[in-house]
């Protein structure tokens, strides 16, 4: 007979711990008369004396009652009459009837798979002799079914399930000093631009450069207008660290593929997050495209509408003709000259190239991808039926599909923390596209912080001349670390990232108050005009601290950038990997200090170790090195206060 315990849990319609102990006492004496039934049925089923005249055949059912677990059984009565065993009996039945004997035996001492374990431990226990009453009999026994035993149990991850070109990337390598490839390497690149590269003192591709311009250039291989073949290109994914070289490995391709063009028409259109961001790539193309046709134009907010309407459409007799041949932007300007610039057409765009892409993914919620591939595709009521390229939606491949030319429209993302979520991914309508990353692929696709970014490493790769630290702190000495760790470390270059614009401004007052540093702040408080100003006089060396919200943690390329500090920790791994990647850029070595509460230590080591981040090192600050500084930091204070009341008073004024 099997055992039952039934474990008992508190629910909410419990009347309180003195109906919960009477059910519990009334549980453990039903186990007792359990116990008590099996022990006599153990006793009143004991198996027969065997004969001495056969002691292999007594001993044995001793030992199948330790090897044989079988359900019991009643022994059948011979129609013969004679007994089991009897001598009228035959051989062959005699051995067949011992045998039964022998299972008979062996299966009522193991009639219950507890009983006997039980009946063992309570024959032996005071509990058996007369000891303490039932009530006090504690734990299910050994081998007894529970019931209502709801233990919490770790659930096993399941693993997630990614398209093949998610799962199986193009490998690249991570370490930009490692795997260069000579520009001679590469014949299909055009002889004026590797000149021009060059004269820019390049004589070498990094390798996602590597990797990626020979794909790009194969697709356009019969120029811009037809794609290989009369089929589509597949669209092009890059995930690679910081300083890597993205903004090259598409300035290079766009540029010689449109080398060619007949009539100026928008063929490119590069998107940015920010506006800084989008200047730098301005001028990258501007730099390629100076001794060619091609003309570059800069939409990005910084001017009147008006403005950059003249430097993209000219209204002449003939109609509406367009002066840009490759447009930088940013996602809300775009939309802006979408709807309000006459003539402004996007219907022979060739390259949409979304650099940063994660963070524009991230802002879709402004539908300003939807209104492009609207604008680059003709509806059906303006299409023009004597064109010689035809471009239509994109549909299956079939004879009929592909017997008219089309000019294909090929997507380029490029991004440090490229999102491999395909929830996310499929928002951008990606066409077959390839994946060229610097590791393979595991995490979590759901994960809401940086998605399923992953390599070999981790979800992240970093630059590997880049060396992280953590140095823990309280919140009153903050400031006192960062002063501590410049004028100790003497460097020319230092940024230092808060989590908003007040926390910067009230840090540069600070700085500058306690004087011996050249300090300036960059937030959304300065026009563009001013944060261009800072960036410059910080790339020049004027400046030795900046302070600064995530407004320059995007792609700016600051040259010689020696130390990153994060005076407010990033609550997200994607905002460190941007923060960090200013520093140790193309090849070379740099540092990045984050400062951290206490409270905040754990989950903060914790996010870099998943996030793959190498050799993370504790840096403790004595407060004896702090001490000499403290006179000078408390005037500081004192000064910072009357700055604040001071602007306060102007700002109501």
């Amino acid at each position: 007979m099997a055992l039952f315990h039934v474990a008992r849990y508190a629910g909410p319609e419990a009347a309180g711990a003195e109906a919960e102990a009477e059910a519990d006492g009334r549980a453990r004496a039903l186990l007792e008369r359990l116990r008590c039934r099996a022990r006599e049925r153990q006793l009143q089923k004991q198996p027969p004396q065997q004969e001495p005249s056969e002691p292999a055949e007594a001993a044995q059912p001793a030992q199948a009652a330790g090897k044989r677990r079988r359900r019991p059984r009643r022994t059948r009565r011979r129609k013969s009459g004679g007994a089991p065993g009897s001598p009228h009996t035959s051989p062959c039945k005699r051995r067949k009837a011992d045998d039964e004997d022998e299972d008979a035996g062996a299966e009522s001492s193991e009639e219950a798979p507890a009983g006997d374990s039980v009946g063992a431990e309570a024959a032996g226990s005071p509990e058996g002799q007369g000891g303490p009453p039932p009530e006090e009999a504690s734990g299910p026994p050994a081998h007894a079914l529970v019931l209502g035993g709801f233990g919490r149990s770790k659930a096993p991850k399941v693993q997630p399930f990614l398209p093949a070109w998610l799962a199986e990337p193009s490998c690249v390598g991570k370490n930009v000093t490692e795997g260069l490839v000579s520009i001679e390497d590469i014949p299909e690149v055009h002889p004026d631009l590797r000149r021009r590269l060059r004269a820019q003192g390049i004589s070498s591709y990094f390798p996602v450069q590597a990797a990626v311009i020979p794909a790009l250039l194969e697709s356009a291989a019969n120029g811009f207008l037809v794609s290989r073949g009369g089929y589509r290109p597949s669209d092009l994914c890059v995930s690679a660290p910081t300083g890597s070289g993205k903004t090259l490995a598409f300035v290079i391709p766009v540029v010689q593929a449109l080398l060619r063009r007949a009539v100026c028409q928008v063929r490119a259109l590069v998107v940015l997050p920010t506006k800084e961001l989008a200047q730098q790539v301005s001028k990258v193309f501007s730099v390629y495209t100076d001794a060619t046709p091609l003309r570059v134009a800069l939409v990005t907010g910084q001017k009147a509408l008006a403005k950059e309407q003249e430097g993209l459409v000219q209204d002449t007799a003939d109609g509406f003709r367009c002066l840009a041949d490759i447009v930088v932007a940013t996602p809300g300007r775009l939309v802006d000259h979408i709807e309000q610039t006459p003539g402004f057409s996007l219907q022979h765009l060739r390259f949409l190239v979304i650099d940063e892409a994660d963070r524009v993914i991230d802002s879709m919620h402004q539908s300003w991808l939807p209104r492009v591939v609207a604008a680059a595709f003709p509806s059906e009521g303006t299409r023009d039926p004597f064109a010689v390229l035809q471009r239509t939606q994109p549909r299956a491949v079939t004879a009929a599909s592909i017997c008219c030319p089309q000019m294909p429209l090929q997507k380029l993302l490029f991004s440090a923390t490229l999102t491999q979520n395909p929830e996310k991914l499929q928002q951008l309508g990606l066409y077959r596209p390839r994946l060229f990353s610097t590791g393979s692929v595991h995490g979590d696709p759901r994960d809401p912080d940086v998605d399923v970014d992953g390599d070999s490493g981790g979800k992240y790769t970093f630059p590997a001349g880049l060396t992280h630290r953590y140095v823990p702190c309280s919140l009153r000495l903050k400031p006192l670390v960062v002063l501590h760790l410049i004028m100790e470390m003497n460097l020319s270059r230092v940024l230092c990232f808060t989590n908003s614009r007040e926390n910067s401004h009230r840090l540069f007052l600070l700085v500058q108050a306690f004087g011996g540093i050249r300090v300036a702040d960059f937030s959304s408080r300065y026009g563009p005009g001013s944060r261009k100003l800072i960036l410059k006089r910080f790339q020049q060396g004027k400046i030795q601290l900046l302070i600064s919200t995530d407004a320059t943690a995007r792609g700016i390329d600051v040259q010689g950038v020696q130390l990153v500090v994060n005076y407010d920790a990033p609550q997200y791994l994607r905002t460190y990997v941007h923060r960090v990647g200013r520093t140790a850029r193309a090849g070379k070595s740099g540092q990045a200090f984050t400062l951290l509460l206490e409270v905040q230590e754990r989950r903060f080591v914790r996010m870099l170790r998943e996030g793959g981040v190498p050799g993370l090192e504790r840096h403790d600050a004595p407060s004896e090195l702090l001490q000499p500084l403290v006179p000078r930091y408390r005037e500081a204070l004192c000064q910072l206060e009357r700055a604040v009341r001071e602007e306060r008073k102007q700002k109501a004024a």
